[in-house]
C-alpha cells in the first residue's frame, strides 16, 4: 500500500482519488507516521423486504380513520 505525506496528498489529491475510485488504497502520513487510510467507499443498501410480508398478520379496524374522533376534537376545542 502506497504512502503519501500530507503535502503530497494535498497536491495530488485528484490523482489519488482517481486511483481510489479504481480500487486502490493509500496511507496518509504526517512526519512519516500513518494517520489515515484512504480506501474505496463501499456503499451498502438497506435489506429489501418483500411486498406483502405482513399480509394476514395485521388487521386494521373499519373505524380506523374515525377512532376516538369525538374525544380528539374535544381536546382541540377545549378552552382553559
Amino acid at each position: 500500500m502506497e504512502t503519501y505525506n500530507i503535502h503530497e496528498a494535498k497536491t495530488q489529491l485528484s490523482a489519488i482519488l482517481a486511483k481510489v475510485h479504481h480500487g486502490e488504497s493509500f496511507i496518509i502520513a504526517k512526519a512519516g507516521k500513518p494517520i489515515a487510510k484512504l480506501v474505496p467507499y463501499e456503499q451498502s443498501f438497506p435489506k429489501k423486504r418483500p411486498v406483502g410480508f405482513l399480509k394476514g398478520k395485521i388487521k386494521i379496524p373499519e373505524d380506523f380513520d374515525t377512532f376516538h374522533q369525538d374525544e380528539i376534537i374535544g381536546m382541540f376545542e377545549e378552552r382553559p
